[in-house]
């Protein structure tokens, strides 16, 4: 049957099961837009108040449930809106579709009107991009993008359509949709042998679990391995509620602002099985002296990411749930009771703690937790709110944390949680943001009210950029530059003006009340919780120091009662 190009989109959009866009028209792609309306029964369309908040919405709702997020954009400035969110899906490799459209084929490299190079803009940071100039070739085109955004490690993929494509007619044949097989090919007899023996060998063997955990559903695979090693477990970022975070050999986040029990127990161990992880600089800290008695065995999807930032002993590359039920079925159960003992000694001897005076990121945390049961989709935007979400909140399962953890962009969180909201309609959804990641997405509340998602807003407020000011505190002699806040935005009213209800909480009591009449609202909360200025995250390693060089706010206190003494 002959289409115009705008019906193929839509056509292949239903084809792939997508039930949800998120986006905002413009003249080019209102052919698109015009036929989307005559399918709105079956396609949901969600209007963000901007595109970024849009490509952070198909972002969400992708990394919420594991299916290829979906977004719209016009050409130029409305295509180039969606370039960071692009580049935040890349960097944490979740699978997304974007779809812009561009000035007709004739006008193209003329400096039309709206016209930008949006798929030269995005090649660094996409999977795969295509710009389809034959309405011919369109339906495969789009079917390759979702082909290549879920397979092995997912990603983004652009297509930008001319606007006379989305006009032009071709023949539209419809196929069936097969579901990604799982990468395997790549994981050979060799590999699993040579990680049994360094597995049978070891006698101080530590797991570090990463976001390709999350992404490959091998939770449970994971949970097996973890019994039969008989290993301590600490995670990344990216890798909370692969395993479960009340799990009695969890030990906590590794790196930067990772336990000193992770940290220490990593640096001593003889054997470090890294699963799924790409370590990133904010997890090893200095990399020659990561793990320095420890061999490296590695499990990835990406070959790339063998040997680039840590050199492995050895590794397997394929999709991680495959990987763990091989071995699961060749590795013998071990007994490193001794190890295990002593790791323990180091979490009870060393716990995450905080002041417990007043109201704190921390508690605001642990309250979330007590009050939701651990079970909601915890989103956040950058900075010291999201470390003290990971380090306070138990992720019992995986995709319940959304954050960007590569690119660490600031105003993601509100957008994200739009899109884990659609997709997740009966599971609460709570953004935790700081006063500076909110600012640079909080129009994104007039989409949530739009959408009537019950969506909770949480405010840490403390008037200044929290994370750059710790630096500032403790690196850079208290030049606190360009990172006060402290003036008369009004949290409270601004939710009030968007059409969302706004509460203030000052003390725990407060914010224990207001979050309690958030989870029963059916409308989205924003609650402004106002903390001190100079809260900071604990434990921390200095940039460029070992992670066994971890330190707490007492052993600062320590060393300055030390140097008094001398």
């Amino acid at each position: 049957m002959q289409l115009t190009g705008a019906q193929i989109v839509i056509e292949c959009l239903k084809e792939q099961g997508v039930d949800t866009v998120f986006g905002y028209p413009g003249g080019a792609i209102l052919n698109v837009y015009d036929e989307l309306y005559q399918h709105r029964e079956e396609i949901h369309h969600v209007l963000t108040s901007h595109e970024q908040g849009a490509s952070h919405a198909a972002d969400g709702y992708a990394r919420s449930t594991g299916k290829v997020g979906v977004c719209f954009a016009t050409s130029g400035p409305g295509a180039t809106n969606l370039v960071t969110g692009i580049a935040t899906a890349y960097m944490d490799s979740v699978p997304m579709v974007a779809i812009t459209c561009n000035v007709g084929v004739s006008l193209l490299g003329k400096d039309s009107f709206q016209e930008i190079d949006i798929a030269g803009i995005t090649t660094p940071i996409t999977k795969h991009n295509f710009i389809v100039k034959d309405v011919g070739k369109l339906a495969e085109t789009i079917r390759r993008a979702f082909r290549i955004a879920q397979k092995g490690r997912p990603g983004p993929v652009l297509v930008d359509i001319p606007k006379d494509v989305t006009a032009n007619k071709a023949e539209f044949t419809p196929v069936s949709i097969e579901k990604e097989e799982r990468c395997c090919e790549s994981i050979t007899e060799e590999a699993l042998e040579q990680a049994v023996k360094m597995i049978r060998k070891s006698k101080k063997p530590y797991l570090f679990v990463g976001g390709g955990a999350v992404i490959s559903g091998a939770s449970k695979e994971l949970l097996e391995f973890v019994e039969k090693v008989q290993a301590p477990v600490a995670d990344s970022l990216m890798g909370k509620g692969a395993f479960d975070g009340n799990h009695r050999l969890y030990t906590g986040m590794l790196g930067m602002h990772g336990t000193k029990t992770s940290n220490y127990g990593v640096s001593e161990c003889d054997l470090l099985i890294a699963v799924g992880v790409r370590f990133s600089d904010r997890v090893t800290g200095n990399a020659r002296k990561f793990a320095p008695h420890g061999k490296i065995l590695q499990f990835d999807i990406d070959p790339a990411e063998i040997n680039k930032n840590i050199v492995t002993d050895a590794h397997i590359i394929g999709d991680i749930k495959e990987i763990l039920l091989r071995l699961n079925q060749r590795v013998a159960q071990q007994d490193h009771g001794e190890w295990i003992q002593k790791i323990m000694d180091y979490k009870e001897k060393f716990p995450l703690k905080y002041q417990q005076e007043g109201l704190s990121g921390p508690c605001l945390v642990e309250e979330i937790y007590r009050q939701t049961k651990g079970d909601a989709i915890l989103v956040t935007e950058v900075g010291q709110h999201q470390m003290w979400a990971a380090q306070f909140y138990k992720f019992k399962q995986p995709r319940t944390l959304i954050t960007s953890g590569g690119l660490g962009t600031m105003g993601y969180g509100l957008g994200a949680a739009i899109g884990a909201q659609m997709a997740n309609p009966g599971k609460r959804v709570i953004n935790i943001a700081g006063d500076g990641c909110f600012r640079m997405n909080m129009n994104e509340i007039a989409t949530a009210v739009r959408q009537k998602l019950p969506l909770i807003q949480v405010v840490v407020n403390n008037h200044v950029l929290g994370m750059v000011r710790q630096w500032q505190t403790l690196f850079y002699e208290q030049h606190y530059s360009a990172t006060i806040l402290n003036d008369s935005v009004d949290f409270v009213k601004l939710a009030e003006a968007l059409g969302a209800e706004g509460i203030r909480a000052t003390t725990k009591e407060e914010f224990s009340k207001a979050f309690a009449k958030a989870l029963e609202s059916k409308m989205p909360v924003v609650i402004d919780c106002i903390i001190g200025s100079d809260d900071k995250v604990w434990p921390m390693v200095a940039p460029g120091a070992a992670i066994s060089e971890v330190f707490s706010e007492e052993d600062i206190k320590e060393e300055e009662n030390n140097e008094q003494s001398v």
